[in-house]
């Protein structure tokens, strides 16, 4: 059975490195963005606030272990859980800011685009929250589907070379 989980360490790499550069901009874009004025309000540098806590840093956090979890595993149970763990965080930096008001009072968390003009707002808002969560959204899924697509096992190594049975002779 232990056979059977077992994949070569190479095979999430790729996309580990993807997610874990992901969920660090996930989780400090907020924080630093503000520097080259792409923020969400309050657009200040290095500024906590509970709706970054919960918008920002813990899917960041999520979507980082996840890659972590894709570039160390060796069994197919850990990538698989790694890719959904960070699925499932880039899920929520896609939905959250607008499921927000459900508990906060009909307050929408996370503040509003800092930027001037339609367009540099609407690239924060994609930048920050959806763009970045159907992106990690699809480097999970394709590592999850890579990691199905696993044939069961990692053959062995032949220890010897398989016997030629040319000059066997079928009695019959």
């Amino acid at each position: 059975m232990a056979e059977m989980l077992r994949m070569r360490r190479s095979r999430g790499v790729i996309s580990g490195i993807l997610l874990v550069l992901l969920g660090l901009w996930g989780g400090l874009i907020q924080f630093i963005g503000p520097y080259f004025h792409y923020a969400y309000t309050p657009d200040t540098t290095w500024t906590y606030t509970t709706a970054r806590l919960w918008l920002d840093i813990l899917p960041g956090a999520a979507v980082f272990l996840g890659g972590i979890l894709l570039i160390i595993a060796a069994g197919r149970h850990i990538a698989l859980f790694g890719a959904l763990l960070a699925a499932v965080a880039g899920a929520w930096f896609a939905v959250g800011a607008v499921l927000s008001p459900l508990w906060n009072h009909d307050v929408a968390l996370g503040g509003v685009p800092a930027g001037t003009t339609v367009l540099m707002r609407t690239v924060e808002q994609i930048g920050i929250f959806t763009g970045l969560g159907v992106a990690v959204v699809f480097v999970a899924a394709a590592a999850f589907g890579r990691m199905l697509s696993v044939p069961a096992g990692i053959a062995p190594a032949a220890a010897e070379p398989a016997a030629d049975t040319r000059d066997t002779e079928i009695i019959g």
